[in-house]
């Protein structure tokens, strides 16, 4: 899977999968073969974090 490499584009795609697949960006992260920490880092240069009780990134 090729996420997207735009930081914006990928905290829409992110927040759409954890919205409407995912309870939780870990469980994302181990079905799509991801590094979350990667992830979260890409976010954070641009300013989003993951809010676990919202289960998307703000």
């Amino acid at each position: 899977m090729n996420l997207p490499n735009d930081p914006i584009m990928l905290m829409s795609y992110l927040n759409t999968q954890l919205r409407d697949n995912y309870p939780s960006l870990e469980e994302l992260c181990k079905s799509m073969c991801l590094d979350e920490a990667e992830i979260r880092a890409k976010l954070e240069t641009v300013g989003f974090v993951y809010q676990p009780e919202r289960n998307q990134f703000v």
